[in-house]
């Protein structure tokens, strides 16, 4: 069974409660119910994490392969420009990322910097972006 670690980066649980004109009503809470349920599906094994403290996210890609985990998706969130030891630790952990948005950065000019360490990129599915993004790890062979 793949074992995939899920980030959800800075300002995620603000979802549902601000800028819902952007990323809709869905709160962290719903978000994680749809991931995990996705997960079920396909026959994944995740584990979710959430932080606002870049840190404790470059130490969760620094010890991924380390515990087990195949590949990754991370939703950067805030983190999405102007955090290069994040990116950094990202393409360094030594598994398949990929980068996931629940809206389309690019609509408003925001072109994130993960893009240039991950596997692939998700944006504009809302929350199903992150079942697109584990059918693309599903089968990709440790990097």
């Amino acid at each position: 069974m793949k074992k995939i670690l899920v980030v959800h980066g800075a300002g995620m649980e603000m979802r549902g409660k601000t800028q819902i004109e952007i990323f809709g009503p869905m709160t962290l809470p719903e978000y994680d119910a749809h991931i995990q349920r996705y997960a079920r599906e396909l026959g994944l094994e995740i584990e979710l994490f959430h932080s606002n403290v870049e840190p404790q996210v470059i130490e969760q890609f620094a010890q991924a392969r380390a515990r087990g985990f195949d590949s990754a998706i991370i939703n950067p969130g805030g983190y999405s420009k102007g955090y290069p030891e994040l990116v950094k630790a990202v393409g360094d952990a030594g598994i398949p990322t990929i980068e996931v948005h629940i809206s389309n950065p690019a609509r408003r000019a925001i072109i994130s910097d993960f893009g240039s360490v991950a596997r692939g990129v998700v944006a504009g599915f809302g929350v199903f972006g992150y079942y697109i993004a584990f059918l693309g790890l599903k089968d990709i062979q440790k990097a």
